[in-house]
């Protein structure tokens, strides 16, 4: 249970950081579209690749912390 919501709280991280390092630059490229539908949109890609990596490592029936830290491009502690 520790686990799916330690992901569960590193999706939402990785949701909100994605989609507020967007808002800047959707504005000057696309100004039409409206900022919040690209902040939605960068999270969610972001989100998905997360996912993706997840179900992945999952193939085998374990979810290590490792493969979970790799997923979410985690950098060891030197």
């Amino acid at each position: 249970m520790k686990t799916a919501q330690d992901v569960a709280g590193r999706i939402v991280a990785v949701f909100l950081s994605s989609a507020l390092a967007i808002v800047g630059g959707s504005a000057v490229i696309a100004p039409e579209l409206e900022i919040w539908k690209s902040a939605v949109l960068a999270g969610f890609a972001a989100v998905a690749t997360v996912v993706q990596k997840l179900a992945q490592a999952s193939l085998d029936g374990q979810l290590t912390v490792a493969e979970i830290n790799e997923a979410f491009g985690a950098k060891p502690k030197a």
